[in-house]
């Protein structure tokens, strides 16, 4: 595959024997991040912009925007004709002018579109379902996978097949913090990120995180319509710069 290139020390501060800041620097490894790097991002930002557009010009423009605000993960989701292309030229982007920014694909629900994007230089997987095919592609390259799960026995199975952080999709539907919270009473050792009905308020992150979630994906209520449409790249650096203001504070995170 050649070698993927990798430089500068603005990284995550999460640092391994291999590399400094986690970025790999071995040849032939398309992931940029290691599998532990990638979940204690999650775990110590406690955000995820998640994201698509087919327009590559504006993904590098709110993936700039994104970190600048002091996001260091953005999941680009797999919604869109060739969608796998637009995202290896985010990668290549991230890479060489955003090495600090962590970059995995979404809405994945069967192995080979999993092993595309891994192979393009996704760090992290996430799917609206469970799929026992996709885990297994993911741990053979350790690349952390988060299925989508609307009950505890989905998350229990998704944790047997090696998954750290279980999504719970849609967050609202399934039943909420209230929901987060009954699993972790028996399970308190599962860790999840729910995606649907997060919003970048207090209100809403504090009932998140006080119910026990690791991370939570944000989309259109943080990436809004009006901010893509009027460009407003500074609008969404200080939203994003605000919302992981908010999680420092509710649960003494930090970005």
């Amino acid at each position: 595959f050649g070698r993927r290139q990798s430089s500068s020390s603005r990284t995550m501060g999460v640092a391994g024997p291999e590399s400094e800041g986690g970025q790999r620097q071995r040849e032939g490894i398309m992931a940029r991040y290691r599998r532990m790097d990638v979940l204690n991002a999650m775990y110590s930002t406690g955000i995820v912009p998640v994201f698509y557009h087919p327009d590559l010009e504006v993904v590098t423009s709110v993936a700039r925007a994104c970190a600048r605000g002091g996001a260091r993960l953005l999941e680009f989701t797999n919604r869109g004709d060739f969608a796998w292309e637009v995202f290896r030229e985010l990668e290549r982007f991230c890479a060489r002018e955003l090495p600090e920014m962590i970059t995995g694909v979404g809405s994945v629900v069967d192995p080979g579109t999993a092993t595309l994007y891994i192979n393009n230089g996704a760090s992290f997987v996430v799917g609206p379902v469970l799929n026992a095919e996709v885990a297994r592609a993911c741990n053979r390259r350790k690349v952390p996978y988060s299925p989508g799960c609307g009950t505890a026995s989905e998350i229990s199975a998704a944790e047997e097949l090696g998954c750290e952080i279980v999504k719970i999709f849609p967050g609202a539907e399934v039943g909420g913090p209230p929901f987060v919270k009954a699993v972790r009473g028996p399970c308190p050792w599962t860790s999840i990120m729910p995606t649907g009905g997060g919003e970048p308020t207090e209100a809403s992150l504090s009932a998140w995180f006080k119910a026990g979630v690791a991370c939570v994906g944000i989309g259109s209520n943080l990436i809004t319509k009006e901010i893509l449409a009027a460009k407003d790249w500074d609008g969404l650096a200080k939203k994003v710069q605000e919302t992981l203001a908010i999680v420092q504070r509710v649960h003494g995170k930090q970005p």
